[in-house]
């Protein structure tokens, strides 16, 4: 009876694991419906994979320079007590 419990949850959990792997292939508007039109200004309407990235500054590049080893941390003057 625990074999057949265990067979039947490990068919399960791998049918949700291939669930997950879908066909990539580029985005397309249903049938019937079309992208919105282009932006004002700009020439080129732009595809649906172009929509979907976000721009640069939703998502910075992160340029903070990580420490090494462990330092003394310098003085911050705006590092003040909370007020009474």
């Amino acid at each position: 009876m625990m074999a057949r419990i265990a067979c039947m949850l490990l068919l399960m959990m791998s049918g949700l694991a291939l669930s997950g792997c879908g066909n990539r292939r580029e985005l397309e508007p249903k049938v019937g419906q079309v992208l919105p039109a282009a932006p004002y200004g700009r020439s080129d309407k732009p595809t649906a994979d172009t929509l979907l990235k976000p721009p640069v500054q939703a998502k910075p590049e992160r340029n903070v320079e990580l420490r090494q080893r462990s330092e003394e941390r310098a003085d911050d003057p705006f590092d003040l007590p909370p007020e009474s």
